[in-house]
């Protein structure tokens, strides 16, 4: 079951268009996207468009920085072994890669640690205790996680192990008691950037060691390029889904320029098995090969095979490597698919699920790792905050995705006694419960959605940029709407609205996609719309009017560029 978006079309304030054209010499429709984006200063447009690396925020605003930062001098002029402990998926995989690299081309000795998914968050970080005191570590830095983990924390402490946490996720009442805690979510937080992800906090850290290093003359400023730890900034900002504003669009902007200079020999063969240019990597290109087969270890696999890959000095291990990455790819898919059929299969025989507003699943039969992807498939699919559930030994994983209307911490907060622990964000977080406990959580969660959102809020909603005219889609224009890149979360791609005729009746490819020949003003173009197979049988007639949404971009077939339209959704006009 697919439900009718509602299409919200953009405010059109023509004087500040206007303005806009004028002061920047851009697009007519570049400028409405810009107005529709909330765009209200010629500054922050300016600083949206041309944003430069020196705009980047100094490391220092951390609250903390200064003591992280010295204790990682002492630690590499004492030539005591440092432990990373990082999250297992490319956030946490990115991270942890940048600092081990980072410590390492300074002479320091680097260690790294990153727990399985089949370990119990119960233990997390204590799983590394062993191995660091195996290592004679004297002090560990966390990668994307820690801020939620005060007792265990205190453990490795009694243990005489200093730790260093670096995390982006909401802390909780208990701050871990530890050397610096760096997390731009601390309450009271003195960096600006609230929303940098795991990797860009690690790469703060990264950029404060290096200025206090250079400042007091002991490396010299060519000893520490730091924009060649860009790639993996941008590769781990995007898996994670940072907004791609402010100073996440810098990092991603420039960090998508270092692929193409990229020296990581195991990054360059994943991008071989992905079938992809170093020198033309998209966010897209991001978003939907590279970090899925990354993830794939943290979700069926090992993922500190993925540090090694990006760590890895030798071509041949890592082509090995990367293929074995392809496999566990394969693997993952195959596992997700069966998952999803079950997770369709139960909402198709229970109807009734979706009468509340909110969805709530549990199960023995899928797997802990594949859970991720199939809450954020169902939440955006009905347009509902969505938790689903693996089961194993009577305690449940779930991993949690919501809608804007629906932030996620406070219901979980209020919910708190019925969990072993949660952690994550507003809009995807996780859990951890007993199986007891899941049918009241269940009950209470479902209740505080359905009083706290309006029918209105779960109704699937398509944000429109810009009308356009075919005229108007040239290359010429195209290339003006690459200035509104990188895209990705809080950024997307412009989503544009025309009139058209269909010239004949559309054509099913791939299965499920919908090949459109569409006409306006005598000029033809075509359109691709990716799983809307469905619509076919009402669009069988010649010379139909039709109002469709739409995303144009750049096809090349046979070193032929044409442009095609990436249709999201469409309207039968009378």
């Amino acid at each position: 079951m697919e439900l009718e978006q509602v299409w919200i079309y953009p405010k059109i304030q023509t004087e500040w268009k206007e303005a806009i054209i004028n002061e920047f010499n851009i697009h007519p429709v570049t400028a409405q996207v810009l107005v529709s984006r909330g765009f209200t200063a010629f500054e922050d447009i300016y600083n949206f468009l041309y944003a430069k690396l020196p705009q980047l925020h100094d490391p220092a605003l951390f609250t903390d920085m200064e003591k992280a930062v010295d204790r990682v001098y002492h630690a590499l002029s004492k030539k005591e072994n440092i432990l990373i402990y990082g999250d297992n998926d490319v956030d946490g995989i990115t991270g942890t890669t940048l600092l081990v690299d980072f410590i390492r081309r300074l002479g320091g000795n680097a260690y790294f640690f990153v727990p399985n998914r089949t370990s119990s968050k119960q233990n997390f970080i204590l799983d590394a205790l062993e191995y660091a005191k195996q290592q004679d570590c004297r002090l560990m830095i966390t990668v994307d996680c820690g801020i939620t983990a005060a007792s265990e924390i205190e453990e490795l402490v009694k243990h005489n192990i200093d730790v260093i946490i670096t995390d982006h996720h909401e802390p909780t009442a208990r701050i871990p008691h530890c050397v610096a805690t760096l997390n731009p979510k601390l309450i009271h937080s003195t960096y600006p950037n609230r929303e940098l992800t795991g990797v860009g906090v690690a790469f703060k850290l990264a950029h404060a060691v290096t200025n206090t290093l250079v400042s007091r003359g002991e490396i010299s400023v060519s000893k520490i390029d730091l924009k060649r730890f860009l790639d993996l900034v941008a590769l781990g900002t995007v898996a994670d889904m940072g907004p791609l504003v402010g100073e996440n669009r810098i990092l991603v902007r420039y960090g998508l320029r270092q692929f193409a200079k990229s020296k990581r020999i195991g990054l360059l063969k994943l991008l071989e098995v992905c079938d992809l240019k170093p020198g033309f990597i998209t966010t897209t290109d991001i978003a939907s090969k590279v970090a899925p087969r990354l993830n794939s270890l943290g979700r069926i696999a090992d993922p500190i095979k993925g540090i090694e890959l990006l760590l890895i000095q030798d071509a041949q291990k890592a082509e090995l490597l990367a293929k074995e990455l392809e496999l566990n790819n394969a693997e993952r898919q195959k596992i997700e698919r069966r998952d999803a059929e079950n997770v369709d299969s139960y909402l198709f025989s229970h109807p009734n699920t979706l009468k509340h507003k909110a969805v709530v699943l549990y199960s023995e039969e899928w797997h802990p790792g594949i859970i991720p992807i199939l809450s954020a498939r169902i939440a955006k699919q009905y347009n509902r905050p969505t938790i689903i559930i693996s089961l194993d030994n009577g305690i449940g994983k779930g991993s949690i995705r919501t809608i804007p209307e629906f932030p996620l911490l406070t219901p979980l907060r209020e919910l708190s006694d019925l969990l072993v622990n949660f952690g994550g964000h507003d809009y995807a977080a996780g859990l951890t419960i007993e199986e007891k406990n899941i049918p009241e959580f269940q009950e209470r969660f479902l209740k505080i959605a359905d009083v706290a959102l309006e029918k209105q809020d779960i109704l699937p909603k398509i944000y429109l940029d810009s009308p356009i005219d075919f005229e108007d889609l040239t290359f010429d224009f195209l290339d003006s709407m690459s200035l509104l890149e990188p895209f990705g979360t809080e950024n997307p791609a412009p989503l544009l609205y025309s009139t058209v005729t269909q010239a004949w009746p559309p054509k099913i490819v791939g299965k499920t996609h919908l090949k459109l020949y569409l006409e306006q003003n005598e000029r033809m173009l075509e359109g691709i719309g990716f799983g809307l197979g469905d619509h076919r049988p009402r669009l069988l007639k010649k010379h139909l009017k039709l109002q469709i949404a739409f995303t144009p971009h750049i096809n090349v077939f046979l070193n032929k560029s044409s442009i095609q339209l990436q249709v999201k959704d469409l309207k039968l006009l009378k």
